[in-house]
C-alpha cells in the first residue's frame, strides 16, 4: 500500500499555500503592487489592527487591491474551490476518475441557458442572481441527461458518458452561437465570448455573497456523508448492504453537482479541467477517502484557478486570456493520459 502525507500536515500545509497565493496573486497584475503595501492595505481593514497602521499608500494603490484585485482572488478561489467539489463528486456519482463537468458538458449547458436568459429576460426579477438560476438549470437538465444516457443495464459506460458529454457540449455551443449571431447587441456578443471561455476579469464583491454561502452548504453536506460517498465507489450492491439510500443519495449528488457548476458558471463562465486536476491530485496526496479528498481537493482547486488567472493576465499583457484556455492547457494533456490509462484497464 502507497504511503500518504498525513493529512492534517498536508492541510497545514495546502491552507499555507493557499494563503500565501491569495496575498501573491494580489500583488501581480499589470500595475504590480508591494506585498508590503498589500499586507499593509489589508490589515487597516482589521477590526482590531486596523488603527495601528498609518495609510502610507497610494489612493490607486488602495483602490486597485481593494477594489479590482482583491474580489478578484477571492472570487477565483471559491470557483476553484466549487469545481473541485463538484468534479469530485461526479465521479463519484458515475464512478470514473474521467469525469469533470467540464468534459461531460455541464459547464457548457449551464452556460446556454445563462445566454438565454440574457437574451430572453428569464427569471430578470430576480435581478443580479437571474444568472446563478438560469446555470443552475442548465446545469442539472445537462447533468441529468449525461448521467441517464451513460446508463447500460443499471451501469456507467465510459464511452456513452463521454459520446452524451461532448453531444451536450456541441448542441450547447451552437445554441450559444446562434444567439450570439442572432442578437447584434455588443453587451451579448462579450457575455457569450465570457460563458464559453470562462474569466474571472470584471469580479465585483456583488459576486461573492451568495457563491461563498451556498459553496459553503455544498461542502458541508458533502462532507457530513463521506462515509456514503466512499460506499458508492463500492458499486450499489455494497451501497445497499450498507445501509445508503443509493438513489436517493444519486439525486442528492446530481442537485448538488448541479448547483456547484450553475453558480460557479454565472459567476465565472466555463473554466473546464478544474474538476479533473484537483481531485486527481487530492487523491494521489490523500488517499481514496472522501473525508479526506474533499478539503485536499478543495484548496488544490482554489490555488490552481488562482495561477491560472495570473498567467492569463500576465501572459500578454495589457491583453488579458481567458482563464479557461490556460487550465484546458494544463488539464487536456492530464485528461488524455487518464483516457489512455482507462482504456488499458478494459
Amino acid at each position: 500500500m502507497k504511503h500518504r502525507l498525513n493529512t492534517n500536515i498536508l492541510l497545514a500545509a495546502l491552507s499555507a499555500a493557499a494563503v500565501i497565493s491569495l496575498l501573491l496573486c494580489i500583488c501581480i497584475g499589470p500595475v504590480s503592487v508591494a506585498p508590503g503595501t498589500v499586507a499593509r492595505i489589508l490589515g487597516s481593514k482589521l477590526p482590531l489592527l486596523g488603527g495601528h497602521i498609518a495609510p502610507t499608500w497610494t489612493d490607486t494603490a488602495y483602490e486597485i487591491i481593494l477594489t479590482v484585485r482583491l474580489p478578484r482572488v477571492l472570487l477565483g478561489f471559491c470557483v476553484g474551490c466549487a469545481l473541485a467539489f463538484s468534479g469530485t463528486a461526479m465521479q463519484t456519482l458515475v464512478k470514473n476518475e474521467l469525469a469533470d463537468p467540464y468534459i461531460l458538458g455541464v459547464s457548457y449547458g449551464a452556460a446556454a441557458f445563462s445566454t438565454i436568459g440574457i437574451v430572453t429576460g428569464i427569471f430578470s426579477f430576480l435581478g443580479v442572481y437571474q444568472n446563478a438560476v438560469n446555470g443552475f438549470i442548465g446545469a442539472a437538465l445537462s447533468m441529468t441527461f449525461v448521467y441517464v444516457y451513460s446508463l447500460n443495464r443499471g451501469k456507467i459506460n465510459i464511452h456513452q458518458l463521454l459520446l452524451g458529454g461532448i453531444a451536450i457540449s456541441m448542441f450547447a455551443k451552437a445554441v450559444v452561437k446562434i444567439l450570439s449571431m442572432t442578437n447584434v447587441q455588443a453587451f451579448l456578443h462579450n457575455n457569450t465570448a465570457f460563458w464559453t471561455s470562462g474569466g474571472l476579469a470584471g469580479s465585483r464583491w456583488a459576486y461573492l455573497k451568495w457563491p461563498l454561502l451556498l459553496i459553503a452548504v455544498c461542502f458541508l453536506y458533502l462532507f457530513v456523508h463521506h462515509r456514503a460517498l466512499n460506499a458508492l465507489l463500492f458499486g450499489e450492491e455494497v451501497a445497499h448492504t450498507l445501509g445508503i439510500r443509493v438513489a436517493r443519495m444519486e439525486k442528492a449528488l446530481v442537485f448538488t453537482i448541479s448547483l456547484m457548476v450553475g453558480i460557479s458558471v454565472s459567476v465565472s463562465g466555463g473554466i473546464g479541467f478544474v474538476g479533473l486536476v484537483a481531485p486527481h491530485a487530492a487523491r494521489i496526496l490523500a488517499g481514496g477517502s472522501h473525508k479526506r479528498v474533499f478539503p485536499v481537493a478543495a484548496l488544490a482547486g482554489g490555488i490552481f484557478v488562482l495561477w491560472c488567472d495570473v498567467a492569463a493576465r500576465m501572459l500578454f499583457a495589457p491583453e488579458e486570456l481567458s482563464v479557461g484556455i490556460i487550465t484546458a492547457i494544463v488539464g487536456g494533456p492530464l485528461f488524455l493520459l487518464l483516457l489512455k490509462r482507462n482504456a488499458a484497464r478494459i
